[in-house]
């Protein structure tokens, strides 16, 4: 509100007011400095807090048994043969004396599927038929179907048994077996002919009616994923004098059998090789559908028709598109895997590899756009599939040397990949995946890859070599300087932890420098605020009794012997390990390591060593120092949440927070006091104004009356 005063007495009304209000705000200013202070504090306690869960973290670390179990190990030719040791590992000797085969992936290499430089990963296959090798011999193209790729996830509502659900769609009848059936994104193979007694696990049954069954139960709220074909799709369109174009929902339409019908009547199209759309049996021309994307764009004369219905017109179009399909097989650590691929039409070679790569079936789909030649290969080395190739009657089918054939772990199935990318038997090259060979302490074995682990330490073949070379030494051994390194690195942790608690409880309290108020803040600079506010903010938990508490308890938690029959009394206490506290009180207790005592204590017994930190029991003498600081550590936390709370907190969940509620009432309630004091003040000086306005016309008046 805009006052003005002191026309009739010349004075100014406004610095007085402002002057007396400043008088009456002092106690004001003092109220908010309070809950600043409180807030600082709140801030300083969370900030301690987050010291101890900090800490609290490397405790939990502590616990872990891989930081007193640490092992090393060595290989005399880590050209070779390299090894690393888990914390379980115990200490053991290895010989490897020949690795005879390395673990591999199978490969299979197609044959040359393009002499056009043209084609590349990014181009439409449908609209690029004539670019494949394979479109010069009509026996080899790929036969491209009809109908409409579809996805659908099912869920409770199509659920028709515990193993039961029902797709309500009209299908393409010879297509079912193309589906692509998932749960929980694990793979179906889909059958049609048998009954539903002979299903396999990782089979599901699909038929006409879109009912798909499975063998075993499927958990409530699973997602079943369904990629199917659909005997066709109908998009709705509105139109007006405004539509120049519609896009379909698919792309490479099929041009035949496709129908429109406007506002429910047909418009009996025909489209001629180039996408121009007549209607009216070719009598009009409606405009032209780009088969690739599936855009129409609409005629002049068309949109004029559409305009003369004089209402907004839905316009239906009923088409298929163009599609083939695929399924790879494969044999991978998992057990046997299986899945169909639906491809349409303006899919890519890139899409379609990205597709493959990202399917469970444990393959990388690759084209090299130099060769014009594409690639399969096992994302895992080894060899899984362990049947043989048979023959007529059964017979096995055996190599040049006699050795029975054992069949691919890599089956391909459709016309697109085995005769338009060429992986026809015959036209690629198989590079068989084959597990590694070798001998380890005298025993002759194998392995799916050339990492693996034995008894807790894992190996990593590299190179092959033969009995006649050296052979290689794998030593494990108990890694004491690590177990020090660690045991070192914690008592730091803690030391620091309990330097930054010692330096804010001795912080100087400096109690003349109070918050700064708004009017005192316009008289100081940046820099001088900013020094003011940190001799304010010194010492506001100085000699703390939450703070002294902790650092109190986590040194008796060290200093008390651990009373557990695991630990022997010559390492029960810390100062037996080579750790004492500082002599130099003012540190608080922090913690000073003899590095030879130390290293001699974890040499002759890391298990007391280990127990001593990491050790349980019934009470706390019996319990491992670590337990210790962990218990204290965690009832300080509490405490300190108590008092300040935390990111999480709203006011009335802890102390500090209920104090500056209070004090927010009073500020709250001394602004109302203070505003009806304002009032009453410019009430009594507008009262003067209007006195001395009267006087001053009186005294016209009686000056007026003598002059005549």
């Amino acid at each position: 509100m805009v006052r003005i005063g002191g026309l009739a007495s010349g004075m100014d009304i406004n610095q007085i007011v402002s002057d007396l209000m400043r008088a009456e705000r002092m106690p004001l200013d003092k109220l908010k400095q309070k809950k600043q202070v409180l807030e600082w504090q709140r801030d300083d306690y969370r900030a301690m807090n987050t010291l101890l869960l900090d800490f609290r973290a490397e405790l939990t670390q502590m616990k872990l048994t891989s930081r007193y179990r640490s092992s090393a190990t060595s290989s005399t030719d880590e050209s070779k043969v390299t090894a690393t040791a888990a914390s379980s590992a115990g200490q053991a000797s290895f010989s490897i004396s020949k690795v005879t085969q390395l673990a591999s992936s199978e490969r299979i290499l197609s044959g040359k599927i393009t002499k056009d430089p043209d084609l590349d990963q990014n181009t439409k296959l449908k609209s690029s038929d004539n670019l494949f090798k394979s479109f010069q011999n009509k026996g080899d193209r790929v036969v491209w179907s009809q109908g409409s790729v579809e996805s659908k996830t099912l869920g409770e509502n199509d659920r028709l048994g515990s193993n039961k659900y029902k797709l309500n769609e009209v299908l393409k009848d010879d297509a079912l077996s193309s589906w692509s059936v998932k749960v929980n994104g694990k793979a179906y193979k889909v059958v049609t002919s048998v009954g539903s007694e002979g299903l396999a696990d990782n089979e599901v049954l699909v038929n006409a009616q879109g009912e798909i069954e499975f063998k075993n139960a499927i958990a409530k709220d699973s997602a079943i994923r369904v990629d199917y074909i659909a005997k066709n799709r109908t998009d709705t369109f509105k139109l007006n004098d405004q539509t120049t174009s519609v896009q379909l929902t698919r792309g490479s339409v099929h041009t035949t059998g496709i129908n429109f019908k406007l506002s429910g009547t047909d418009l009996k199209v025909t489209i001629d090789a180039e996408g121009n759309v007549k209607y009216n049996d070719g009598g009009a021309e409606l405009g032209k559908l780009d088969t690739v994307t599936g855009k129409i764009t609409f005629s002049y004369g068309f949109k004029q028709y559409v305009s003369s219905q004089g209402q907004d017109s839905n316009l239906e179009i009923t088409y298929t598109q163009n599609y083939t399909t695929f399924s790879l097989d494969t044999h991978t650590s998992k057990g046997e895997m299986h899945e169909n691929f639906i491809v349409q039409g303006n899919e890519t070679i890139a899409s379609l590899s990205t597709k493959v790569n990202a399917s469970n079936v444990g393959v990388s789909m690759f084209y090299d756009e130099f060769s014009g030649q594409m690639s399969l290969s096992r994302t895992e080395t080894g060899k899984y599939n362990e049947e043989v190739v048979t023959g007529e009657g059964g017979a096995p089918i055996t190599d040049d040397d006699g050795k029975e054939i054992i069949d691919d772990d890599i089956k391909v199935n459709g016309a697109l990949m085995e005769k338009v990318f060429g992986f026809e038997d015959g036209k690629a090259s198989v590079t068989a995946g084959v597990n590694a060979k070798f001998e380890i302490n005298g025993i002759t074995t194998e392995r799916h890859t050339n990492t693996f682990t034995m008894d807790g330490t894992t190996f990593t073949l590299k190179q092959t070599f033969n009995a006649t070379d050296a052979p290689i030494s794998v030593n494990v051994n108990r890694d004491n300087n690590q177990i020090f390194e660690n045991i070192k690195e914690f008592v730091g942790k803690y030391n620091d932890l309990i330097d930054k608690i010692q330096k804010k409880m001795n912080e100087e309290r400096f109690r003349s420098y109070l918050p700064l108020t708004d009017d005192e803040r316009e008289t100081l600079s940046d820099k001088q605020q900013e020094q003011w506010e940190e001799k304010a903010k010194s010492g506001l938990l100085r000699r703390d009794p939450l703070l002294s508490s902790v650092l109190s308890n986590m040194r008796m938690n060290f200093s008390q012997p651990v009373m557990n029959d695991e630990v022997s009394s010559l390492f029960n206490q810390l100062s037996k390990l080579g750790i004492t506290t500082s002599a130099n009180y003012l540190e608080g207790g922090k913690l000073e390591i003899n590095e030879a005592k130390l290293k001699k204590a974890i040499e002759e017994d890391p298990q007391s060593v280990e127990n001593f930190f990491r050790g349980s029991g019934g009470t706390e003498a019996q319990s491992g120092v670590i337990h210790r600081l962990y218990d204290s550590v965690n009832a300080t936390m509490d405490q300190l949440k108590e008092r300040a709370g935390n990111s999480f907190s709203v006011g009335h969940q802890f102390a500090l927070g209920r104090e500056m509620k209070n004090v927010d009432d009073r500020i709250n309630s001394f602004e109302n006091r203070l505003k009806s004091v304002e009032d009453r003040y410019w009430r009594q000086f507008t009262a003067m104004e209007k006195a001395i306005q009267r006087s001053n016309q009186q005294m016209m008046f009686l000056m007026q009356q003598f002059s005549m």
